[in-house]
């Protein structure tokens, strides 16, 4: 699994350097802003520290609906769960569910960080498969952005070994069934948005490798049944 670090117009270039310095020291490289250039300035490699090979990498994107294409799996921060939302986690806990068990079903994902001032607006939140959140026992001051992205880098920096050995067979198969989902749940009376795709979509990144096969035997179960019909 490639996991990428993504920086939502991030405000002041300094963070994206030190975010670039802490991915670099727990073994990732893929840094990527969305409608931000803050990583060409002097600003951000003065902090960057052995790092400006990250920076001078980093993928641009125009918004977070062309990263929401780019991955199979979308991880938003959000610093409070959000009213209709439960899939809210802990870095320790978002770490078990991308660790453990996803095999080959997720080729490539994303963690996604906010604006400093005002985090992520809620239709972006609504992009993402599940959210994670950092407890803190004072809501201020707050951690900074690179401060997050380290502590979050760090969690997650078994991922960054994993990430050098090559994806053999079907990746993306999460991907893969989401958009299956998307299509069949409406013919289903689960329309987009009902209470019933938002349990299965709020559920499906939690899935481990082996249930997600099953599901997609499920689906082309159902899809020959309506197809007779």
């Amino acid at each position: 699994m490639q996991l990428a670090f993504v920086l939502v117009e991030p405000k002041v270039p300094e963070n994206v350097g030190a975010a670039a310095r802490a991915l670099c020291t727990m073994g990732f490289g893929e840094l990527w802003l969305v409608n931000s250039d803050l990583h060409t300035r002097p600003e951000a490699h003065w902090l960057a520290h052995g790092s400006d090979h990250i920076l001078d990498n980093a993928r641009i994107f125009p918004d977070l609906a062309s990263v929401r294409n780019s991955v199979d799996l979308l991880m938003g921060t959000s610093a409070k769960p959000r009213h209709h939302r439960q899939d809210w986690l802990a870095p320790s806990d978002l770490r078990d569910v991308v660790l453990a068990g996803k095999g080959e079903s997720v080729a490539n994902a994303a963690l996604v960080f906010g604006r400093e001032d005002r985090g992520l607006a809620n239709e972006e939140l609504a992009l993402c498969d599940l959210l994670t959140g950092i407890p803190m026992k004072v809501s201020y001051p707050s951690l900074n952005l690179a401060q997050s992205v380290m502590l979050y880098a760090w969690e997650l920096s078994g991922l960054s070994t994993a990430a050098a050995d090559p994806v053999n067979s079907d990746p993306g198969r999460l991907g893969a069934l989401r958009s299956r989902l998307e299509q069949l749940l409406p013919t289903l009376d689960a329309p987009a948005g009902g209470k019933l795709s938002q349990w299965v979509f709020q559920r499906l990144p939690l899935l481990q490798e082996r249930d997600i096969g099953f599901v997609h035997t499920l689906c082309g179960n159902i899809e020959r049944r309506l197809k007779r019909d």
